[in-house]
């Protein structure tokens, strides 16, 4: 049975094929990947090469072609340093399409680069070419995507600052300031040192060949159902108390991971200053709170 995702793509098809400004159409990520896994739930992305983008971008009413838009997303140009443009649109049948627009020169560009960009080296589709513009389009190789291994100063490095952010938690919970606290353990120490921590973690279990996709959507692909209960045993609410406990299992899940690639990589753990800020945490955490208490 033809899936409603299919039938709305052979539309777009039919739609390029039918519309003389639009030279090419790309099927691209998780759609067009040989290592992605898409559900009922997954977008369709599809770039288009317009020869007029100006004039073809002024209006969005052909967004309405492919079915009934109750939202959209519309940025120009201006908004990718005037590479290309795009319109992310959800529809009343609940499928949801992210349309990238280039200019003819912005593509051709693209396609001349030494190495293909990201978003084709995860895979793309040409579906449309009537003018043979991807001719030079080099396949996709999906080795861009790769986790890369650290080297002995990047992994020191993110250790350090990740212990070292803790004390600002700690001490945000204390003085019951849960947005600051919230803004350190999740905008900075889960996306600048715990998912890059996982990552490595991941990657060196599997020879530095895997890819856990975009914002890590595969993470728990190829983790153990143990270990996957103690990171995400870092996730908390708005209880102050609650986050102390999640602090603490930032503690324990940066050891266990720390200590693990650090053992295989023959690299330096720092179990001193572990053991330094562990203490700090505890203490700050039992003192009793005053007008004075921390600066």
């Amino acid at each position: 049975m033809i899936s409603s995702r299919e039938i709305l793509l052979d539309q777009i098809i039919h739609w390029v094929n039918r519309t003389p400004e639009i030279r090419v159409m790309l099927l691209t990520s998780s759609m067009a990947s040989e290592i992605a896994l898409p559900d009922e739930f997954s977008d369709l992305d599809i770039e288009l090469v317009v020869s007029n983008d100006k004039e073809f971008l002024k209006s969005d009413n052909w967004l309405g072609n492919f079915g009934k838009v109750i939202a959209k997303i519309s940025d120009n140009e201006d908004s990718f340093e005037g590479k290309y443009a795009i319109r992310m649109v959800l529809y009343d049948n609940e499928l949801k399409v992210d349309f990238k627009v280039y200019s003819i020169p912005a593509f051709r560009e693209k396609v001349s680069r030494i190495e293909l960009p990201l978003d084709w080296d995860i895979g793309y589709q040409v579906l449309v070419d009537k003018d043979e513009l991807t001719k030079a389009l080099k396949p996709a190789t999906y080795n861009s995507a790769l986790i890369k291994k650290p080297d002995p100063i990047e992994f020191s490095k993110l250790l350090n600052d990740i212990w070292w952010d803790m004390t600002y938690v700690a001490k945000c919970l204390k003085r019951d300031e849960i947005f600051y606290a919230k803004f350190m353990s999740e905008s900075i120490m889960r996306s600048q040192y715990l998912v890059p921590l996982i990552e490595w973690y991941i990657s060196n279990q599997n020879d530095w060949k895997v890819n856990t996709n975009k914002h890590r959507k595969f993470f728990k692909k190829y983790i153990s159902e143990d270990l996957w209960k103690k990171i995400t045993a870092t996730f908390s609410g708005s209880d102050i108390e609650e986050n102390w406990v999640a602090l603490l299992a930032y503690a324990d899940i940066t050891h266990k991971l720390g200590t693990a690639l650090a053992e295989s990589l023959n690299y330096q753990y720092p179990n001193d200053l572990e053991t330094t800020i562990r203490k700090y945490i505890i203490s700050i955490k039992e003192k009793i709170a005053n007008g004075n208490l921390l600066s």
